[in-house]
């Protein structure tokens, strides 16, 4: 029955419900003009700032939308305090920046500040294996984010929110604005939904890896065979599928897409890329073209 019904669920990914069903779960709450304006007047007057934080996360291997949790955080305004004592363009409480050795007055400073904050994304992702949770506890603690997740007897943060201050869910809310007006809330959610299948279906079964592994992102164009990749990386073609809900649909329309696999099967894909490549030449893109 459970093969049965990851075939089916399967054939839904494809025809492209899966994304549909997920928008009643999140979804950007502001995306009219003036909220998009608003972001990327900000970001366009912040350009040095901007590009600094976005070279600094992709050194790390992070997307670039994070540069979105310092928009949201700050306007990228290094002298801003927070109510609540947050300093700084990622707003560091003093607790957080002691956690990683960041002194005081050196949260004000932009380059230390950003140095310090892609390394505490990066463990909270490595955590929870999604970007949305991750801006959840960034903003409200992991303490927070563990007793929600207890209450809602549950880790996807659609379920467990409710239990989160109401700070959090609307801290998250623009933080999906402020990636809708960079058009980029398209890979959060893909992000999202594929850590959420991932929970879902491989608790049990397919290759036994750990379902709440967190995922990486590179990406591929229509020249690769997902069978090649799956063949090559010894993963059921399923898995492929779950980590990557909308890749077929991406590789048909625009030729090219990204593509999550488990940080432990990364290294192994990256290896192998151009052999993969090479096979896929020589065999086709059948998956692609069902």
């Amino acid at each position: 029955m459970k093969t049965v019904f990851k075939t089916i669920f399967t054939g839904l990914l494809l025809a492209g419900t899966f994304v549909t069903v997920n928008g009643q779960f999140l979804a950007a709450s502001d995306t009219s003009e003036s909220s998009v304006k608003k972001y990327n007047n900000i970001i366009n007057a912040n350009k040095e700032i901007v590009e600094f934080i976005e070279y600094s996360l992709v050194q790390k291997g992070l997307p670039r939308h994070l540069r979105n949790l310092a928009l949201i955080e700050s306007h990228f305004n290094r002298n801003i305090t927070s109510g609540a004592g947050a300093v700084g363009i990622w707003q560091f409480m003093t607790s957080h920046a002691n956690q990683y050795g960041l002194t005081e007055q050196n949260r004000t400073d932009v380059y230390k500040s950003t140095k310090t904050a892609v390394i505490s994304l990066a463990n909270l992702y490595r955590k929870y294996g999604d970007w949305i949770t991750v801006v959840a506890a960034y903003n409200c603690g992991e303490g927070n984010i563990a007793k929600a997740m207890q209450n809602a007897g549950s880790t996807q943060y659609h379920v467990f929110s409710k239990y989160l201050p109401g700070e959090t869910i609307n801290h998250v809310k623009k933080y999906l604005n402020a990636c809708y007006a960079t058009g980029e809330l398209e890979s959060v959610l893909n992000n999202y939904n594929s850590s959420r299948l991932n929970k879902i279906f491989f608790t049990e079964g397919g290759s036994g890896r750990n379902s709440a592994a967190p995922l990486q992102e590179t990406e591929i164009n229509a020249g690769f065979n997902l069978d090649v990749i799956a063949d090559e990386l010894d993963v059921e073609m399923n898995e492929i599928l779950a980590w990557n809900p909308r890749i077929v649909e991406e590789l048909q329309k625009k030729g090219e897409s990204p593509l999550y696999l488990p940080t432990d099967l990364m290294p192994d894909f990256l290896l192998k890329k151009n052999k993969i490549l090479s096979r896929s030449i020589k065999e086709g893109n059948r998956v692609q073209q069902q």
